[in-house]
């Protein structure tokens, strides 16, 4: 039965194309690029993270501001930074004995903004202009 919800997931008639087969397959990356994407997104399905980084979207911030913009401790906002500086989301800059953080490129803006909107089509949320 075409349709129903148990069907939507899974091919009514069984009938494999070869041609589409090698075609996927030639048009997928190496599992590495898909293993460092996976991470990016592990990396942003952490909430105390992916506010962080919404937070460095709208202006570079030190982390003790980030933290308590965040309502984190100094120490848990650093552990996060380190993770994202690591998977190249932020980025930090050094002024003397203080440390500034920012978004490290617009790949990452553009990443969470369609996230964003995404949320903000599927359903109205406080707090997404």
């Amino acid at each position: 039965m075409i349709g129903t919800r148990a069907d939507e997931d899974s091919c009514v008639v069984r009938r494999v194309d070869a041609d589409k087969i090698e075609q996927g397959r030639a048009l997928l990356l190496t599992d590495d690029v898909y293993s460092d994407a996976a991470d990016v997104f592990s990396a942003l399905g952490d909430t105390s993270r992916a506010k962080i980084v919404f937070s460095l979207l709208q202006q570079e911030l030190c982390v003790c501001d980030l933290a308590a913009v965040c309502d984190l401790s100094e120490s848990a906002t650093s552990q996060h930074l380190r993770i994202l500086r690591g998977l190249r989301i932020v980025r930090v800059r050094r002024s003397g004995r203080m440390s500034y953080y920012s978004i490290d490129d617009d790949h990452v803006r553009v990443l969470l903004g369609v996230c964003l909107n995404h949320l903000r089509d599927a359903r109205p949320l406080e707090g997404i202009a």
